[in-house]
């Protein structure tokens, strides 16, 4: 009798420290696996970067291509408006 008595308090001990282990195992494996999701987003987030700059660079290079552009047709334009003067002063010959 004197033996399952003091397999109990021993078997409460295992427990305590099967809970305290399980309790250990478990916090480990949650930092483990914070790190794993901080490293995660940190990697996101430097290709999110990534991409924000590289979009950025591309606006920039459509910009000065529509400034190019712009400044063609401006350079074009000073033909055409020759055209446009021809028919401005038509009506001002007539008048005249």
């Amino acid at each position: 009798m004197a033996s399952p008595n003091s397999g109990i308090p021993i078997k409460a001990e295992q427990d305590s420290d099967g809970s305290a282990q399980s309790t250990a195992d478990m916090t480990a494996f949650v930092q483990n696996l914070l790190m794993q999701m901080q490293t995660r987003f940190q990697a996101m987030s430097e290709n999110i970067i990534t991409k924000i700059d590289e979009m950025g660079l591309r606006i920039d290079e459509l910009e000065q291509s529509i400034n190019d552009l712009k400044a063609e047709m401006g350079s074009d334009g000073m033909t055409t408006p020759s055209k446009t003067k021809d028919e401005g002063s038509k009506p001002a010959d007539s008048s005249a």
